[in-house]
């Protein structure tokens, strides 16, 4: 595999911005026949990461080589990947821009069931995020450890004594009224498009028990599990941390729907 740092400047956020790439070297095997494009996985940070983590702390290079996929690692700082309230339109940029950023430098398919996106904490709420608003782009969608609610946080309620998260949540979606009447309440949101009958890619869903966002994601699973095609894990006595996102993002790099 090639593994690439890009620095490139993005015309949504008017600033430089940066990625991790890993790009599969199909010519190191020649009885391989060079297939291209290649399938795209959009692999999300958490809150307090950027766009090195997943190369620091797991093995995504090894996941990735074994299938043959482009592997897009993305900055986007504290934002939710959403379009803040108050700050930058994140959300338009990693949905609408990167990805055409992201075509123009490498050699990538741009059809549905070639993409993908995998998410940690804040990033597994933008991986769904991805999916739902966008499920015409996105075979499959996945969420370890997911934040896939924010309404604790904007009741001001701080989780594991960190009041910084409910801080920046209100900075990125203002007011609980305004975050739960919005596209950006991703299961309000998923509802909507269930009741348009919108074909929607598949889930996967993964969390600890002593995960502070495992109710969330209890909860969520309990809404959708059979009105999506969602596979849920959940491992007791895991937490929020990368022993258990390593594991999992294996788990979910091999559970994609790539095709042969």
């Amino acid at each position: 595999m090639a593994f690439l740092q890009v620095q490139f400047f993005s015309e949504t956020l008017r600033q430089g911005c940066s990625m991790n790439v890993i790009l599969p070297e199909r010519y190191h095997r020649p009885s391989e026949p060079f297939v291209q494009p290649y399938p795209v996985l959009y692999l999300l940070h958490g809150a307090s990461d950027d766009h090195s983590a997943w190369q620091r702390n797991t093995s995504i290079e090894q996941y990735a080589a074994e299938k043959g996929i482009a592997v897009i690692m993305p900055s986007v700082q504290y934002s939710f990947y959403s379009d803040m309230k108050h700050g930058y339109d994140y959300f338009t940029y990693i949905a609408e821009e990167l990805p055409q950023i992201v075509k123009s430098f490498f050699p990538i398919s741009e059809r549905r069931e070639d993409t993908f996106a995998i998410g940690l904490s804040m990033g597994g709420y933008g991986a769904f995020k991805l999916g739902v608003s966008y499920p015409q782009r996105y075979a499959a969608v996945a969420s370890l450890s997911g934040s896939l609610d924010q309404r604790t946080r904007l009741e001001g309620k701080a989780l594991f004594n960190n009041t910084v998260f409910s801080k920046q949540a209100m900075l990125t979606f203002g007011s609980y009224e305004e975050y739960v009447g919005s596209d950006n309440n991703i299961g309000q949101l998923l509802e909507r498009r269930l009741a348009e009958g919108v074909t929607m890619p598949s889930f996967y869903q993964a969390c600890g028990t002593n995960d502070h966002n495992y109710e969330i994601n209890q909860s969520f699973h309990e809404i959708f599990h059979n009105r999506i095609n969602l596979l849920y894990e959940v491992e007791s006595g895991a937490g929020h941390d990368w022993e258990f996102w390593d594991k999992y993002v294996r788990r979910a790099v091999d559970w994609l729907p790539l095709r042969k």
